[in-house]
């Protein structure tokens, strides 16, 4: 056997992974198109999905081939293409659709960060600022509202994906009231006040986002009589009075300012209030690819980090807490239970 004839599956795989980017731009194309929509249960032929979502025959045909070779679609012998349960994802109709989530992970601004990780891997910092010349958060609220309306559909998509799976894990036995510190929308809350009726809730976030909460917590919703809707930042105060506080992937910021808001509650909560802290670790797990490549982008736009396992621990300590539990929530999530001293 040669050494090119040895290496060969190796040359292959690594030239597989350079072109990743396609598989993403090929995601982000099915989802403009709306291609998992208009393929029904019927095997159906890319000429006739070409006249559904208005594209080149030609070119969709190749789009699918693409897709259909990373499991997202499939091809029967006759040359039809059928859903698989991945494209089943991209539908506006399934219960745990990720279409905007795609989206808001493919966003063209992304490309030119991602060109520019070396840069981040030399200084440990991010790039966004100097590629568009503003804070990310506050540019791309104020500068690209239509990104911004993707994130605010991504996160509210990234909640209702994991709230049961964590309300479920999560205990709240003893407990009377439960703080959503950066809850969003509210779906982990109001998961857990279904799950536990006498429990009451709050939801902290910024004004706009706490605006838009479920309609199932504000007023006239059904657990609207046991949710209080508080608005400010985390990063300088956080509620008093609370039995349980739930961080559930908000820890990502820069380090300094995770201690600061875990500071905060230590300054702020009753002895003995128990703090749960939901994140993604980049050391532990089936997750670890998606979580180390968010740990990446995360460096990239704001100089934040998803966790190794030891890291996070470390940084909860350092806050003054005293870590009880560490246990897995899915195949990407993990909880600690820590308590106030």
């Amino acid at each position: 056997m040669t050494s090119e004839t040895s290496t060969e599956p190796q040359v292959l795989g690594l030239l597989e992974r350079s072109l990743s980017a396609g598989c993403a731009a090929s995601l982000r194309a099915a989802v403009k198109l709306g291609l998992a929509d208009v393929l029904g249960d019927t095997p159906a032929k890319a000429d006739s999905l070409a006249v559904a979502v208005d594209a080149d025959p030609d070119a969709l045909r190749r789009l699918l081939r693409s897709l259909t070779g990373h499991g997202v679609f499939a091809e029967t012998s006759e040359g039809r293409f059928v859903h698989t349960e991945l494209s089943r994802l991209l539908r506006e109709d399934a219960p745990d659709r990720l279409d905007q989530l795609v989206l808001w992970l493919t966003e063209p601004w992304t490309w030119e960060l991602w060109g520019r990780l070396d840069e981040s891997v030399r200084t440990g910092k991010d790039v966004f600022a100097d590629t568009y010349g503003g804070e990310f958060f506050e540019h791309v609220h104020t500068v690209w509202p239509q990104s911004a309306a993707v994130f605010d559909r991504a996160m509210t998509q990234a909640s209702r994906q994991s709230a049961a799976a964590v309300a479920s894990v999560l205990p709240l036995s003893g407990a009377r009231t439960v703080a959503d510190i950066g809850g969003g929308q509210g779906f982990l809350l109001a998961s857990l006040l279904e799950r536990h009726p006498g429990v009451r809730g709050i939801l902290f976030d910024r004004p706009d986002v706490v605006a838009g909460a479920d309609a199932r917590l504000r007023e006239g919703g059904e657990l609207a009589d046991r949710v209080r809707l508080m608005a400010g930042d985390c990063r300088v105060e956080v509620p008093a009075d609370v039995d349980v506080y739930v961080f559930k992937n908000i820890l990502g910021m820069n380090d300094e300012d995770a201690a600061v808001v875990l500071g905060n509650v230590v300054r702020t909560a009753r002895a003995g209030a128990r703090v749960v802290i939901v994140e993604n670790l980049v050391d532990d797990g089936p997750g670890q690819r998606f979580s180390t490549a968010m740990d990446l982008r995360m460096l990239l736009t704001v100089g934040g980090r998803k966790h190794t396992r030891e890291g996070l621990l470390a940084l909860v300590e350092r806050a003054g807490l005293v870590v009880r539990d560490v246990r897995p929530v899915n195949s990407y999530q993990h909880m600690i239970e820590a308590t106030t001293p």
